[in-house]
């Protein structure tokens, strides 16, 4: 039992310490908060009586307890109330991945004095988000493993296919750039992918990776969403 209060004390303190070091940084618009915290810690160089620990251990338990209406649970009460759990800052995901990535491109033309707003064309790059979620969603990918790499037949229908059509072949560029052998062959319904390398750690990387891996693979698609955006490069 002993024990239990030990630590249990000991933690106590150290959130209350943390928690007044917080506030203090707030500013004045948070030093009601300060002086409620100031009645619980002594003044520096004193241990505090047995009042002062009586009310630090009250706040921190109340009367009933831990998880007591007057316990912890009532500090976090009025620690929200005094806006702690909003003051450090404010929501950062726009709730949508393409959203957000038109948003940071955005704010990356705006932020580029050299900008030629007459060219910008920011639904190019809303067109080429939406072909990237339906390969990376809708399509159909089969693939089947190669003794150096591997083989995927990448079909779809209607917007899909439309998407895969535009997308596969630009990417099996790409692929050669950073070292591996790549080819898209047309098919009625897609497009066959075939990526290969004579290097057997390099085929077992790519049996490995599959379609949607290889298709994240390099660092080009970043640069491209911002030069589509400029007006710079049209992949439709």
């Amino acid at each position: 039992m002993f024990s239990w209060s030990w630590k249990a004390g000991l933690a106590g303190a150290a959130i209350i310490a943390a928690t007044a070091y917080a506030i203090a940084q707030m500013g004045p618009g948070h030093h009601g908060m300060l002086g409620e915290m100031g009645e619980m810690m002594p003044p520096q160089g004193e241990t505090g009586g047995p009042m002062r620990g009586h009310r630090m251990m009250e706040m921190m338990h109340g009367p009933q307890g831990m998880h007591g209406p007057q316990g912890m649970q009532g500090m976090h009460g009025r620690m929200a109330g005094h806006g702690m759990m909003g003051q450090a800052g404010q929501p950062t995901m726009p709730g949508q991945a393409a959203f957000g990535t038109i948003q940071e491109i955005v704010q990356l033309l705006e932020a580029d004095p050299t900008t030629d707003w007459s060219k910008v064309d920011i639904a190019a790059l809303r067109r080429h988000l939406i072909d990237m979620d339906e390969v990376t969603l809708r399509a159909v990918a089969n693939e089947r493993a190669l003794d150096d790499g591997i083989e995927i037949a990448v079909t779809g229908e209607g917007r899909t296919l439309e998407a895969i059509k535009r997308m596969v072949p630009a990417h099996a560029r790409e692929l050669g750039r950073i070292g591996w052998n790549a080819r898209a062959e047309d098919l009625p319904n897609g497009v066959k992918l075939v990526v290969t390398s004579p290097d057997a750690k390099q085929a077992a990387k790519l049996k490995a990776l599959g379609f949607i891996g290889i298709m994240v693979e390099g660092g080009h698609h970043q640069p491209h969403h911002l030069m589509m955006a400029k007006g710079e490069l049209d992949m439709h």
